[in-house]
């Protein structure tokens, strides 16, 4: 089954060269102008991956990026950026983004990038199905793997992202133990750089605040190596 990617490009040569050749490695793609034919596109299919330029006529890619996340909560978003701003990298992490590029680009690297996302999606998928139940314990705290949900107890149930979900379950398997920031880098978002530590962060920080309700469960910051989920054996 194709990869389907939601493509929002104003730049009308970039966009239809950039699409052919996406189009042309096995990806179906629809080309949107700016923000409210994509929207409005979204609306009405579904999804894997949505390649949003920042620049927009109508908006940025951020304000649409949070639209698309109120539609669907585990949209995926690839931000392209022209200004190679720093500020700009780590506010399209910090929306979930996973993964950016810089503008102009090599299509064949934006090929690659979106490659070694969807390879890491099947290995998280082929790995909780060796879940029979689908389910992870933690003490007081239950992972869905397919429902993308955490409860702690009885009274407390969030929808976590893919990418949250992929993050507790890699901390999970080596719980109790510390684990470096470069592995879970790797691992997760398959590179190693300054603004990918910054989104790995951010991530780290909403899963604390989830895990704040639980008695027992939580992670720890062990300052300059990397984090440690800390349960009970």
């Amino acid at each position: 089954m194709k990869t389907r990617i939601l493509y929002v490009e104003d730049e009308s040569d970039l966009g239809n060269v950039t699409k052919q050749y996406l189009e042309m490695m096995g990806f179906d793609v629809y080309w949107a102008l700016d923000g409210t034919s994509a929207l409005k596109a979204y609306g009405q299919e579904q999804y894997d991956i949505s390649i949003i330029d920042i620049q927009l006529p109508d908006t940025d890619g951020f304000a649409l990026a949070k639209q698309i996340g109120q539609i669907n909560e585990q949209a995926q978003f690839l931000f392209l950026t022209a200004r190679n701003m720093k500020e700009d990298k780590i506010q399209g992490l910090q929306l979930g983004a996973f993964d950016y590029v810089t503008k102009p680009f090599d299509v064949d690297e934006l090929v690659l990038r979106i490659r070694n996302f969807v390879n890491r999606q099947m290995r998280f998928a082929n790995s909780a199905r060796e879940h029979t139940k689908n389910e992870i314990f933690i003490d007081d705290v239950k992972l869905d793997l397919k429902l993308l949900s955490l409860s702690i107890g009885d009274s407390f149930t969030t929808t976590l992202t893919l990418r949250e979900l992929e993050l507790l379950t890699f901390l999970y398997k080596q719980r109790n133990q510390i684990v470096k920031r470069e592995e879970i880098l790797l691992h997760i978002w398959g590179d190693n750089d300054y603004f990918l530590g910054r989104s790995l962060d951010v991530f780290i920080s909403r899963l604390r605040k989830v895990l704040s309700k639980s008695n027992s469960v939580k992670i720890e910051n062990v300052y300059g190596v990397g984090f440690k989920l800390v349960s009970p054996r």
